[in-house]
């Protein structure tokens, strides 16, 4: 059996992303990468790191999910209300113009007609990412699952990147493990490492704010392994 090699939550840090890789010795031709969505915000290198999950998606076979801060950048890209541009810029959206546009002095508009010029493929990607992947031992998304719904398939789209109390503070309905970012693990048992929970397990380690990346290694239904970097910085 292929290792199945899990990351979520990278925001912009991409330097903490390749090491990460280099530490657990990934190899495209072995092992399968998923990665849990979030690329972008907070961190310094969103771009840079859209770019590289780009490269481990289409030449060395990565599956990549879309997390709730991909969405809303492709929402204020696509032009959306206020409330929702203003929680963009509040939650590290001002690091992901910077980064796309190659400015720190641009305006709102003349960004997004930069990044609209020169990044469109890189919006496109995120735009058409999967929102949850399933294999025969897990069930992999970047928030989580709403046990409201006996098919999980069904739920809400926004329930798959934004979930948090509902998923984490109580069982699932589906017999496989669901593995899962968004929430940091240090919310969840006070400390950065993976979580494991008798039916989830949380990866994020909460990098951008100055904890570190995580990886889950699976190799069995059972047979787990965690690996993990330290944050660069913190960019809250």
């Amino acid at each position: 059996m292929k290792r199945i090699l899990v990351i979520s939550d990278i925001h912009g840090c991409v330097t903490e992303l390749k090491e990460l890789l280099h530490k657990a010795k990934f190899q495209a031709d072995e092992d399968q990468l998923i990665l849990l969505g979030d690329y972008v915000d907070r961190g310094p290198n969103s771009l840079e790191t859209v770019e590289h999950v780009m490269f481990l998606v289409r030449e060395q076979g990565a599956i990549a999910l879309r997390g709730n801060h991909d969405q809303r950048f492709i929402e204020v890209m696509n032009g959306t209300d206020d409330l929702t541009e203003m929680k963009f810029f509040e939650h590290g959206g001002i690091q992901t113009f910077q980064s796309f546009s190659g400015s720190k002095t641009l305006d709102l508009k003349t960004s997004k007609e930069r990044i609209r010029a020169n990044c469109s493929e890189h919006l496109a990607f995120l735009r058409e990412l999967p929102l949850y992947y399933e294999n025969e031992t897990h069930i992999f998304v970047h928030a989580g699952l709403n046990p409201a719904y006996k098919d999980w398939k069904t739920q809400p789209e926004r329930d798959f990147i934004w979930i948090r109390a509902p998923f984490v503070q109580h069982r699932t309905v589906v017999k496989k493990p669901v593995v899962f970012g968004h929430t940091t693990t240090h919310d969840i048992h006070g400390k950065p490492d993976v979580w494991f929970d008798t039916d989830k397990i949380g990866i994020d380690g909460g990098c951008a704010y100055g904890m570190q990346l995580n990886l889950l290694e699976i190799k069995g239904k059972h047979q787990y392994k965690t690996y993990s970097v330290p944050s660069k910085g913190s960019w809250k």
